[in-house]
């Protein structure tokens, strides 16, 4: 910080440009990740990227019943939480450092 209290602008702008190359590295890492959510102990099996785009399902067979469909819907639905939860795990941990040094902005003089 300069004296009377300001910012050295060259040292933010440097600070935000490096901030801005971690977070497209991070986006980047995050489209070409993929994620699996599973329910039913593996019956149902959902593949997600890290950027949430569903890209496959997979369904035993020994999951489907035709008198109780509700029972593989349920499945469903799990394992699309499941994957969901997995990229916001996943999100996290690569977006959480960079979001960090975001705590009062993490720069200098703010």
């Amino acid at each position: 910080m300069r004296p009377g209290g300001q910012p050295n602008i060259q040292q933010l702008l440097k600070q935000a440009q490096k901030m801005q190359q971690q977070v497209a590295s991070a986006q980047a890492e995050l489209a070409e990740a993929q994620l699996t959510g599973t329910a039913g102990g593996g019956l149902v099996t959902v593949t997600i990227t890290g950027t949430g785009e569903i890209t496959g399902v997979k369904i035993d067979p020994k999951a489907v019943d035709p008198d109780d469909v509700e029972t593989l819907e349920d499945l469903v639905l799990a394992a699309l939480h499941n994957a969901a939860e997995a990229v916001r795990a996943l999100t996290e941990q690569k977006m959480g450092p960079v979001a960090g040094g975001l705590g009062g902005l993490g720069l200098p003089g703010f």
